[in-house]
């Protein structure tokens, strides 16, 4: 059985791909892999679990296959939970993760207060609809200047409690004990198992 990952980011995907591993007997692929005809589901809602929901939903729909769909990002304490659902393009549209990285640290120079926590949304549906919502959360402070060239996104500039590195630092077994994905993951993973029990997939 295929479960298709809701999302063109290739990282993000490699990613999720690695963690889940083959998993469950699953068969993970990107939305391109499945159907470039697709187009981008644009993530209009004001909360994570609301941008996860839609893209599973709308994915599953279209293409008929168990989905899966994250919506993720960093929230700093002292900018009020910025850059929140809008990490992606904090810096504006069509940005990179270096002008994401720089407008967060411009807006930091005076704050003393550089706590931040990563946090992830994962939906899962079928054709039918939405099957499981799960969460994770990693919580961290924000480094001085970027370090590191793994990851992607504000990996560069999260330094995990516990740790004295980015996650940019840390090798991607590393960050995958830790992050935010992995602890959605892991509780998605669960409700995956118990979807494919009940179609009579895996044995009980």
């Amino acid at each position: 059985m295929k479960l298709v990952i809701a999302s063109r980011n290739g990282k993000k995907v490699e990613e999720i791909s690695r963690i889940l591993g083959e998993a469950l007997g699953l068969e993970v692929c990107s939305l391109d892999d499945v159907d470039q005809s697709i187009p981008e589901i644009e993530e209009d809602t004001d909360t994570f679990q609301g941008n996860a929901v839609k893209k599973a939903v709308v994915v599953a729909a279209k293409t008929g296959l168990l989905c899966l769909a994250d919506d993720s990002g960093l929230e700093v304490f002292s900018l009020g939970g910025k850059p929140g659902v809008y990490s992606a393009r904090f810096a504006g549209e069509h940005k990179s993760d270096e002008d994401n990285n720089r407008k967060l640290l411009d807006l930091l120079v005076d704050k003393p207060d550089r706590r931040a926590r990563f946090v992830c949304y994962i939906a899962l549906a079928d054709r039918n609809g939405l099957i499981g919502l799960v969460s994770g959360q990693v919580r961290g402070k924000i480094a001085f200047r970027p370090k590191g060239k793994n990851g992607f996104g504000y990996d560069p500039v999260f330094v995990p409690y516990g740790y004295d590195k980015t996650f940019a630092q840390l090798s991607s077994r590393e960050k995958d004990k830790i992050s935010h994905r992995r602890r959605a993951l892991r509780k998605a993973r669960r409700v995956i198992k118990d979807y494919l029990i009940s179609l009579n997939f895996l044995p009980l």
